[in-house]
């Protein structure tokens, strides 16, 4: 049913004033009209009845006032009153001072019941704007007085001096918005990790209601429509909120605002634990420091304004927070004495601790072990949570942990090259450097992580390269809780035992080796298109052998490939981007040396990061045979891996334990610590391209050309290396 129209019907003639309420209401059941036959009597009964009167119909020519005379009356009154001027006087004139008067309609009597529907029509029209317009200006004026108590909070906010204050007072401030019915307040607890109730309030009275005597009541006092001898309904402070499915804990531990109807928390007992019946609420985190909750017992829920205002209530409310914060902290300021006292003191401590380690990391026989003594050592303390040693893999896996159980481990494997831990990983190894993560709740980067570090108590990460100065043998993650941030002798201690346990890896793979005599030498078939040496196989239609390969570290390779002697590779490179140079060394009757450089390929990449040899390699029609020196230290099932993730169409043809002489063990250790990179190089290179032949295959000067240096540099470098080695072969005093 439409609402009722109230119409005040002004006419000088008592017979058509009766008629023409009768007809309006005939033509619209919503309009109720009034009859009068005077515009003094009009202005009497608006005196009355003024916010009864949706709208007034008047005659322009009657004896005490016109109708424009009455017109004037009632703006004075009610400038925006919906005012129809309805005449039997129909000239362009009085229709121009009726509109210059500002009547609402101006409508010329006439006969027939068609003027009534005419009029009826604009009657509901005029009234609804009217309405629609009035409406809309008392939502402004409410909006206003919002923004007003905002800002006068506000200065309460930026004034008080305690966070109780501050949550009392917006709390207290939300209770009084439109729509809301009741308010409360939470705030974190780092150290349980809950949400502790702090305040609330409520802008509905309960006639004698009592509080429970269990709990203490809230300090909130009575609303404006409350009255002397009533009580307000007030949330039960009594029950804090748990961590795990609470509708509250949902929002604050995702960081983002949050309407629940009646039915998304129905299975609940209201998030405001109030006895009044909420059939909305919203949550708006309150940052780290905790949330703000408000509710209505409308079930139309919130209007768009109000949820708005909620939210800058709550931005509001966070500042002055993070205010008393700071303020805290400035009236601790003469306890930093005390402060760098007790940072000292957990310096000796860590230290003392990276003693132990050292200790137990000396007496350690496996890598593992040394992962295992480390991590074991940190997640022991009150300082670390927990501690864990990631690889040097893409995405990077978890090998070893200690102080938190691997269901946090399987989140970070499924989280792939997307979880933040890894991409802290990738950031450390990078920087060759420690990367911190002073506040994971404040890091936009960590989000998908907040709830983990509310449940296992972590706030802050820090990442430290293990490495032996030239290889990265993982990275060391420490996750610590909320007390002191990092400093930076705390990560300088920590990058030493970083180091420290990079250099015992080594130390233990370089005896290990030492120690064995066997190697694994694995055998590669591979089909694979994008394989460099099947393209040119393919592509020269003939067979390829590669002499040798030197892997130059910078993204470059040089590659000495022999070919039968009626294949030409030059015009290959010529037209492929993944070649630079290629040129012949030797051109024999049988078969043509050639020496290619180019930038460094998947598979390069892959025996670069194991530390693979590549001990030969035949290709022939598309199909390449590919036989590898694998360290004892790598697990060949993760290489292969590694190389069929590059190229699918690999397969594996056998497997071979190999021994070795302990004299070729020690020669390779000697050429290790004896020779420089460059003259490692300068020998490879002469061997791999016939250079000690006779006649030679290749001169000092082509070499040079293909490592692009001078040739006396390189010459120099290749005599460095010859001299090292007749010495190691002469010399009386080596073996």
């Amino acid at each position: 049913m439409s609402q009722q129209i109230s119409v005040l019907v002004v006419d000088n003639e008592p017979g058509f004033a009766g008629l023409a309420s009768e007809m309006l209401e005939r033509e619209h059941d919503a309009i109720v009209a009034t009859p009068t036959t005077s515009a003094p009597e009009a202005l009497e009964y608006l005196e009355g009845n003024e916010h009864a009167v949706d709208c007034i119909v008047s005659d322009y020519e009657m004896a005490e006032l016109t109708g424009l005379e009455l017109l004037e009356r009632v703006r004075a009154v009610n400038p925006e009153l919906p005012f129809i001027l309805f005449t039997g006087r129909g000239s362009e004139a009085v229709a121009s001072e009726a509109i210059d008067a500002g009547v609402t309609q101006y409508l010329q009597k006439q006969s027939g019941r068609e003027q009534y529907t005419l009029l009826a029509n604009q009657i509901t029209n005029a009234v609804a704007q009217y309405r629609a317009e009035t409406e809309l200006r008392e939502s402004e004026r409410r909006y206003e007085r919002t923004v007003t108590t905002l800002h006068e909070t506000t200065r309460e906010l930026m004034r008080a001096e305690t966070k109780d204050e501050i949550y009392e007072s917006a709390v207290e401030t939300a209770a009084e918005m439109r729509d809301v019915t009741a308010a409360a307040a939470y705030a974190f607890e780092p150290t349980e990790r809950v949400l502790e109730h702090v305040a609330s309030e409520s802008s509905s009275t309960s006639p004698s209601t009592p509080t429970s005597p269990s709990s203490p009541s809230s300090s909130s006092s009575s609303s404006s429509s409350s009255s002397p001898g009533e009580s307000r309904a007030v949330v039960d402070p009594a029950v804090d909120t748990p961590r795990s499915d609470d509708l509250i804990w949902e929002a604050f531990s995702e960081g983002v605002v949050r309407e629940y109807d009646e039915q998304a928390h129905a299975s609940v007992s209201g998030i405001l634990r109030t006895e009044l019946v909420t059939r909305s609420e919203v949550v708006v985190p309150l940052g780290s420091h905790g949330a703000l909750v408000a509710g209505t017992t409308d079930s139309d829920g919130f209007a768009e304004t109000t949820t708005e205002v909620v939210q800058i209530l709550a931005a509001n409310t966070e500042a002055a927070l993070d205010r008393a914060e700071r303020e805290q902290l400035l009236r601790e300021h003469d306890r930093t004495l005390t402060e760098q006292n007790e940072e000292l003191t957990r310096l000796n401590h860590i230290n003392e601790i990276v003693r132990e380690i050292n200790h137990g990391v000396a007496q350690a026989s496996t890598r593992a072990e040394v992962e295992t003594t480390v991590c074991d050592r940190l997640a022991d303390t009150d300082r670390y949570r927990f501690a864990w040693i990631a690889n040097t893999d893409d995405p990077p896996e978890p090998t070893t942990w200690e102080g938190v159980d691997a269901t946090y481990m399987d989140r970070i494997r499924d989280g792939g090259t997307q979880a933040p831990e890894s991409k802290l990983i990738r950031q450390t190894l990078a920087a060759e450097q420690p990367c911190v993560i002073r506040d994971v709740l404040e890091t936009d980067a960590w989000d998908q992580r907040r709830a983990e570090a509310l449940t296992y108590g972590f706030q802050r990460v820090l990442a430290v390269p293990v490495t032996d100065g030239d290889r990265a043998f993982g990275v060391l993650l420490v996750h610590i809780g909320g007390g002191e941030d990092i400093g930076d002798a705390e990560r300088e201690v920590l990058a030493e035992l970083g180091e420290t346990i990079g250099h015992a890896i080594r130390s233990i793979e370089r005896t290990r080796a030492m120690l064995t005599d066997s190697r694994l030498e694995l055998e590669l078939e591979c089909r694979d298109s994008r394989l460099l040496f099947n393209r040119l196989t393919t592509r020269i239609e003939e067979s390829l052998t590669v002499a040798g390969v030197i892997d130059r570290n910078d993204d470059e390779f040089v590659c000495f490939v022999s070919t039968p002697s009626s294949a030409d590779i030059r015009p290959v490179a010529e037209e492929w981007a993944a070649l630079e140079t290629c040129s012949v060394v030797s051109d024999g009757e049988d078969e043509t040396l050639f020496e290619i450089t180019g930038s460094t390929t998947p598979l390069l990449d892959v025996l670069r990061t194991y530390d693979v040899t590549v001990r030969s390699v035949t290709a022939e029609a598309g199909v390449s045979t590919l036989v590898l020196d694998v360290p004892k230290r790598v697990e060949a099932r993760t290489l292969i891996e590694a190389i069929t993730e590059r190229y699918p169409e690999t397969q594996l043809e056998a497997r071979r334990e190999t021994t070795s002489t302990r004299s070729a063990r020690q020669l390779d250790t000697y050429l290790e610590e004896e020779l420089t990179d460059k003259q490692h190089e300068a020998l490879q290179a002469a061997f791999y391209s016939g250079f000690f032949e006779w006649p030679r295959d290749s001169t000092g000067e082509d070499l040079a050309a293909a490592l692009d240096v001078s040739s006396p540099t390189y010459h120099y470098h290749l005599r460095a290396a010859e001299r090292k080695l007749v010495t190691l072969a002469l010399d009386g005093h080596s073996n």
